[in-house]
């Protein structure tokens, strides 16, 4: 049995070497659920086309994908990006969630919509109650696609919008759409290329969403995984954006490193034996502080201050000592 120390770990700041041009941006690290650093996290704007990784989950977790619908008039509202489906054509969910997320379709987005929520304003309500769910605290969504030409469009902040993403990969039919670079149709009427480039240009990227108006000018939101190293990067109005999220990756994943609390085993905490099944771990940058609070039998995490989570204490019995055994003679 190990014996618990306390243990404060400090490093020395060192300046971030690639520079942002832009609104905001935010890089979100998804494993450990913390910002790993942002410019102007909470300034709310409107988002754009990247808003479709809403109507995108919603679809998913309240349709069947098989399922095929008629085309109606519902699509004569879209404008701007657009796939060019036509009234009358049958089409699966399936097919319209391939052509929202890698062509940003919005004819797309309205059917989807009008197919999940029965009609187009009831989705909007779905949307903005998911919102509310996921802690979105400065979202508002007015539309499925983003569009805001027309009315206040879809408002949010590259931190909601890292947390909607966030929880979106969770879903691996989710990650499966947007880690596609090329999608044959169901219906037979060709293929569709996706518009995310940082899938072909850098190896770690698994998935994105762009999006641009006017208004809202060039958003991007994208993750990246290698090693154990798992990072969301949401930038709004930045002209290079996809070199800037390639750049930003690689100093990231330079920089961070694994900080281990406690290996796997037992330890004496307070006079109690307590089980990890796994070790407990965060990824940081190395200028980051990190920390533990053990209270209430559960251990709270910290980088830089800042309460990132916690993990529930596991009370060691002989029953776990007798499962550890056979494990060691059976399986290793």
């Amino acid at each position: 049995m190990k014996l618990l120390l306390s243990i404060f770990f400090v490093f020395q700041v060192v300046c971030s070497k690639v520079e942002f041009y832009g609104g905001s941006y935010l890089v979100y690290d998804s494993y450990n659920d913390y910002v790993v650093e942002s410019s102007n996290e909470n300034k709310r704007q409107s988002v754009a086309s990247i808003s479709k990784i809403m109507t995108a989950i919603l679809v998913i977790e309240n349709s069947r994908l098989d399922k095929k619908i008629i085309v109606d008039e519902t699509i004569n509202k879209a404008y701007g990006s657009c796939v060019y489906i036509h009234i009358k054509d049958k089409m699966t969910i399936q097919d319209l969630l391939y052509g929202l997320m890698l062509r940003s379709g919005n004819d797309c987005a309205l059917m989807l919509a009008k197919s999940v929520g029965g009609s187009v304003n009831r989705f909007v309500e779905m949307m903005n109650e998911k919102a509310q769910e996921l802690n979105m605290k400065d979202s508002h969504f007015s539309n499925p696609s983003g569009l805001d030409e027309e009315d206040e469009g879809n408002v949010s902040t590259v931190k909601d919008m890292a947390l909607l993403y966030d929880y979106c990969c969770q879903n691996p039919i989710f990650n499966e759409i947007v880690q596609t670079k090329v999608y044959k149709r169901q219906d037979g009427m060709g293929f569709w290329h996706n518009k995310n480039r940082l899938l072909k240009d850098y190896s770690y990227c698994v998935g994105g969403k762009t999006g641009f108006t006017k208004k809202a000018r060039r958003t991007l939101i994208t993750r990246a995984i290698k090693g154990d190293h798992d990072l969301i990067i949401v930038t709004f109005n930045c002209g290079n954006d996809f070199e800037f999220h390639k750049k930003k990756y690689e100093e990231c994943f330079e920089t961070m490193e694994k900080q281990v609390f406690f290996d796997k085993g037992v330890y004496v905490i307070g006079g109690k034996p307590y089980l990890f099944d796994e070790s407990l771990f965060i990824e940081k940058k190395k200028e980051d502080c990190v920390s533990y609070i053990i209270k209430d039998e559960s251990v709270y995490l910290y980088v830089n201050q800042h309460y990132i989570r916690k993990q529930k204490l596991k009370r060691f019995c002989f029953v776990d000592l007798y499962q550890m055994i056979l494990k060691d003679l059976f399986y290793e």
